[in-house]
């Protein structure tokens, strides 16, 4: 009898207090696409990447157009020079896919560059969010375009243009 007792007190105090906890979702894109901020940072961003890129495809085309070049003149080139450009040809596709890390690697310029723009921004929506939750008692907040779990979220319960308010954006 005790311990039935005990086991309705556990069941009943963990509904309790799972009940008493507040719940809520944002949605981080459409937050970040209401921001102006943001999407100038982003443009700035696709600006560096499309530019690096286009040097490291310059690179590429003058490798190829070296092969090329290379092919035609292979049979009729002495052994010592075709040696030379092979040689030429390595180090340059080595330095582009160099190039390509030092642009596009997991720490390399773009990256880097995605920090400096980008951080602050997702900062700002953190603070916003911080405060919205604790004001509001939330204890947890969700974020929609990020949990690829999160199967069904009820209108009601999407507190973005909260957090935007909170930043002074006017929610669209």
């Amino acid at each position: 009898m005790r311990n039935l007792i005990l086991m309705v007190l556990i069941l009943f105090g963990t509904t309790f207090v799972s009940t008493a906890q507040k719940y809520a979702y944002i949605d981080s894109d459409y937050i970040l696409e209401s921001m102006p901020t943001y999407n100038d940072a982003k443009e700035e961003l696709d600006k560096y990447a499309t530019r690096w890129q286009k040097e490291i495809d310059n690179l590429y085309k003058q490798i190829k157009k070296r092969k090329d070049e290379f092919l035609r003149v292979e049979a009729i080139l002495p052994e010592e020079e075709r040696e030379k450009r092979k040689e030429e040809i390595e180090t340059m596709e080595s330095e582009a896919l160099e190039m390509q890390q030092v642009r596009f690697g997991v720490s390399g310029d773009l990256f880097a560059k995605r920090r400096e723009l980008i951080e602050p921004i997702q900062d700002e929506v953190f603070e916003a969010l911080e405060k919205v939750a604790s004001k509001r008692n939330f204890a947890f907040v969700f974020d929609k375009a990020n949990q690829s779990n999160l199967i069904f979220a009820d209108p009601k319960y999407d507190i973005s243009k909260m957090v935007l308010r909170e930043m002074g954006i006017n929610a669209r």
